[in-house]
């Protein structure tokens, strides 16, 4: 006596099968990109932090060398620009190209009296303000 062996083909996946594999797959993924954000954003204010450290330093060498803080006076020097930037890093670190502000998407502005200096740094992108005094740590304003 001979079986008879039934063959049958699948037909593959039903659509909702596929829909369901994609949603899960677009859930996942927007996940990822906030968190990716939330990294980068981290970063670049971490940056800035850095850089307002290094910018505390190079006001104190600077004040060791020419008894006033950059800039001198009352007035200030505010790197909203590309110039003002170059200004600010070829006078602390005679390194034009020091700040890179491209980078970080801050805008770092100095101020200084004839006994102390403030450093700001502004996102561009946000309300994000950090400060940073002399002797004192960096204040975050909206981050």
């Amino acid at each position: 006596m001979i079986k008879k062996i039934n063959i049958t083909r699948s037909s593959g996946f039903t659509l909702i099968e596929l829909l369901v594999v994609v949603a899960i797959l677009g859930i996942l993924s927007s996940v990822g990109v906030i968190s990716y954000n939330g990294y980068v954003k981290s970063a670049k204010m971490k940056t800035a932090e850095n850089t307002l450290q290094q910018l505390s330093l190079a006001q104190l060498e600077y004040y060791t060398n020419t008894g006033e803080y950059y800039p001198d006076g009352v007035s200030d020097s505010c790197a909203t620009t590309d110039t003002s930037h170059k200004d600010l890093g070829t006078a602390l670190f005679d390194d034009s190209n020091y700040i890179a502000v491209d980078d970080m998407e801050y805008n770092f502005c100095a101020y200084s009296s004839e006994t102390s200096f403030t450093i700001v740094a502004e996102s561009r992108g946000s309300d994000c303000k950090l400060t940073l005094s002399k002797n004192s740590s960096i204040q975050r304003e909206n981050c």
